[in-house]
């Protein structure tokens, strides 16, 4: 392996703004998904920081999952899925340059709900509208103290 781990994390840490946007969109209780983001950020800010070896990083992953208390489960899964993902942004060219081009992903912004669909400027205008009263709404709660 010769990318940097530090490098790829660094990236990684971009396409992990895609799936925090897709959490705050789901209906469910995402509880169980930010604390797994959390831990995820965690390590891959850390090998940002502490910048381990390729041939390390696995062992350097490792240690983390030890060191971890009472989230050892928790963090060797999340660190497995780093492994993984560093893997295989060395091994994937396309994979690679997505992340080079700083995982760009409409998930991130929530850019979603603002794509148009099939009913066309009608549904555009019904979300703008929507999104002012429930501005409004929030003004006023907020003025009433």
């Amino acid at each position: 392996m010769s990318a940097r781990p530090a490098t790829i994390c660094r990236e990684l840490l971009a396409a992990l703004e895609a799936s925090e946007g897709r959490r705050r969109r789901r209906k469910r209780d995402t509880t169980p998904d930010a604390i797994g983001l959390g831990i995820k950020r965690a390590l891959l800010e850390r090998a940002v920081a502490d910048d381990p070896a390729p041939a390390a990083f696995e062992g350097w992953l490792l240690e983390r999952c030890l060191s971890a208390g009472g989230e050892t489960g928790a963090t060797r899964a999340m660190a497995l899925e780093v492994l993984a993902e560093w893997r295989l942004a060395a091994s994937l060219p396309e994979f690679g340059a997505w992340l080079d081009q700083g995982a760009p992903s409409e998930d991130v912004y929530g850019a979603v709900a603002d794509r148009p669909d099939a009913r066309g400027a009608q549904a555009s205008a019904r979300r703008r509208a929507s999104s002012a009263g429930a501005a409004g709404a929030r003004a006023r709660r907020q003025a009433r103290g």
